[in-house]
């Protein structure tokens, strides 16, 4: 009677090439299961990102005057926010084309014009968020040089709510950094076949 170790391994080594490395099909498989996590969790990172960011406002009253700060009143706050909502709808369209990439016998010209979404999308994430944390920086610590006030030890919740959607949408740019990875090994291991 065989253990039940011998028969977990004999099915292992079965699965794989008879070098014990991975067959191609599991490979592809691999990839695509790949893909469509990492492309799941920046439609994740960046739908959550974008209400915290439309939520974000703090009501406080300075010499008299009511003043709500929004990310309506920065143009780098609003561009963060437009790319969020660019990525994830191209993001969700990408899931469709990634799908017939399963089949080995997918074009290599497929694999590149993905890749190069990929590359677009991470593009205007490492932007958008550069831009928020510049603000963002500016907020929290100001410039004494150039006389900006730090806002962020007067509007706390504001200032965190912001920090949470900027560091949401980071998420979503390393998302798509190994998304790029993946494309160009693929890319790569398609042409020294």
């Amino acid at each position: 009677m065989a253990s039940p170790q011998n028969t977990s391994e004999k099915r292992f080594f079965q699965a794989n090439s008879p070098g014990g490395m991975p067959t191609a099909s599991q490979s592809q498989r691999s990839r695509i299961l790949a893909q469509i996590t990492l492309r799941f969790l920046a439609i994740a990172f960046t739908v959550t990102a974008i209400p915290v960011m439309i939520t974000a406002k703090e009501p406080v009253s300075l010499l008299g005057l009511a003043i709500t700060p929004s990310y309506k009143q920065s143009s780098a706050m609003k561009f963060l926010l437009g790319v969020n909502a660019t990525v994830f709808a191209f993001t969700a369209l990408s899931m469709l084309f990634v799908w017939p990439l399963r089949r080995s016998g997918s074009k290599p010209i497929n694999y590149f014009f993905l890749h190069l979404h990929d590359m677009v999308m991470t593009l205007l994430l490492i932007s958008g968020c550069a831009a928020a944390t510049a603000v963002g920086y500016l907020s929290q610590y100001g410039q004494p040089e150039t006389y900006w006030s730090p806002i962020c030890d007067i509007v706390k919740k504001f200032c965190h709510q912001m920090l949470i959607s900027t560091v949401l949408s980071y998420l979503a740019f390393f998302c798509y950094l190994a998304l790029n990875i993946l494309s160009v090994h693929k890319l790569m291991s398609r042409a020294t076949e």
